[in-house]
């Protein structure tokens, strides 16, 4: 049989997989082999995929995607990453650690009645568990009913136990890239294999971890995607997700090509047909690859949004790969959600992944 007659044939297994609920051996089994053909397919058959992602999301979650918040507390970092503007070597960035009592104010003052769940996040910055972090998860989970995820970088086994201890339940550390080489390459924390060992080590100590993959880093195959797709999916995730590569201006990639729209919205579609109950974002980063990106990707099966709540006089300086990136407020969010017919769920994230309840459709609802 033909390769292209292969993938044609892959496909139609995968979507009917994901649409009857039949997580079938062919698609982790045949990954290695067709996941880069599906990445690449086009016009009628992308819009198979990308709609069997839907399918297989709202056969889960119904109509419906969840609304974290995000307060990035400090771009302080000790690692040195080539894809990203707050890589310590970056000496022209301002950097910042928002006061405590700031944070405490703002979540005082009360966030928009669609945010469930609220996500702190930093550069890699030891500094700030201490300081700011775990009494503001204290503080969160004393007064408010918002369940805490943390986007913090690579700590020690003791703050990972404090964090958690304090209340916070999902942890997001992303893998990036499945290949050791091209991740030593990239300068990404440690070393891949430390990578996967912390996301087992978390995942086995009782939190609910997500990772995720940047598409289009340079120096990526087509094949290492694939490779990448394939560990997301067999590692022990709660959530995972897709950003496309955008080209930091303050970054030895600053004159690289961004992420391919299409292939990254094929790559989303793949993990949410062959992972059908874990979360996914639609990442602001999307907005960037053109008008209506952001729509497509919750189309494809994203069933997160997230809505930026950084103090404006930080916001900027929070430098993931370029300034004037795109800040999703609440008004985007609400017009998001609409385009894709999506209605705010009114369960948070840590009550889904914790109620016990064997069916997810059981325990989310929309806003009412």
């Amino acid at each position: 049989m033909a390769r292209r007659e292969i993938c044609s044939s892959f496909l139609e297994a995968l979507i009917l997989s994901g649409i009857r609920g039949q997580m079938a051996p062919l698609s982790l089994g045949s990954m290695n082999i067709d996941a880069n053909q599906l990445l690449e397919i086009r016009g009628e058959k992308a819009e198979q995929l990308r709609n069997a992602g839907q399918k297989t999301r709202d056969r889960i979650f119904g109509n419906t995607a969840f609304v974290r918040g995000v307060v990035e507390v400090s771009n302080y970092c000790r690692e040195n990453c080539s894809y990203c503007g707050m890589r310590r070597d970056n000496r022209a960035l301002t950097r910042f650690r928002i006061e405590r009592d700031k944070i405490i104010r703002m979540i005082d003052v009360g966030l928009p009645a669609m945010v469930t769940d609220l996500n702190l996040q930093a550069g890699e910055d030891p500094q700030v568990i201490d300081e700011i972090v775990i009494p503001i998860v204290r503080y969160i989970r004393a007064h408010t009913k918002l369940g805490v995820s943390l986007s913090l970088g690579t700590l020690s086994a003791s703050q990972y136990e404090a964090l958690r201890d304090a209340g916070a339940f999902y942890y997001i550390i992303k893998l990036e890239t499945g290949d050791s080489v091209h991740y030593r390459e990239l300068h990404a924390p440690g070393t891949y294999e430390e990578r996967l060992e912390t996301i087992r080590l978390l995942a086995n100590s009782g939190w609910k971890v997500s990772s995720g993959m940047i598409m289009g880093l340079p120096g990526q195959s087509l094949e290492m995607i694939a490779q990448t797709i394939k560990i997301l999916i067999e590692l022990p995730l709660a959530g995972v997700s897709v950003s496309p590569f955008i080209p930091g201006e303050e970054t030895p990639f600053a004159n690289e090509k961004p992420s391919e729209i299409d292939s990254t919205i094929n790559a989303l579609a793949i993990l949410r047909i062959a992972s059908p109950e874990r979360i996914i974002p639609a990442v602001s980063a999307m907005s960037l690859l053109g008008r209506g990106s952001y729509v497509k990707a919750l189309r494809a099966g994203a069933n997160l949004v997230t809505m930026n709540l950084t103090p404006a006089k930080e916001r900027n300086d929070y430098l993931l790969y370029k300034r004037g990136r795109t800040i999703m407020d609440q008004e985007q969010i609400q017009r998001a959600l609409d385009e894709a017919k999506l209605e705010a769920s009114s369960v948070s994230m840590s009550d889904y992944l914790f109620s016990g309840i064997n069916k997810p459709m059981d325990r989310v609802g929309a806003v009412v």
